[in-house]
């Protein structure tokens, strides 16, 4: 299959752009203009981008601190639930156990969120 594209290039001018051809609809913008017009930004452009990409990411890592208060929270029940009663002590680590990894995840998925925010984009 071949994949096209539109490009407008000036107000009225309309080009197909595919993978092997050039061609203005509009006979007013020569093959070298279509060519040699690129997509352009700016440095305050490129700039705000990297800060929002930078802003994205520490707010996509609270979720790790998130992660560090639910495991604290698992464990000081395990305790509590140990201490009350002693012999469903297998049983209270298995569900402690289960809890620190299902937090642990989420915590985890919050940081690749923050990585893909930084790298991926």
């Amino acid at each position: 299959y071949e994949t096209s594209s539109i490009l407008f290039l000036q107000p009225y001018t309309l080009c197909i752009c595919t993978a092997s051809l050039l061609a203005p609809l509009s006979g007013s913008v020569s093959q070298q203009q279509v060519a040699l017009r690129g997509f352009q930004t700016s440095a305050v452009s490129r700039d705000i981008d990297t800060a929002a990409k930078f802003i994205g990411a520490g707010a996509a890592t609270v979720g790790v601190a998130g992660s560090g208060a639910g495991i604290g929270t698992v464990f000081g029940s395990l305790i509590i639930g140990y201490a009350r009663n002693p012999s469903l002590k297998q049983q209270l680590f298995s569900y402690a156990i289960l809890g620190f990894a299902l937090s642990e995840a989420m915590g985890l998925f919050c940081l690749m969120v923050a990585f893909l925010i930084l790298f991926a984009m």
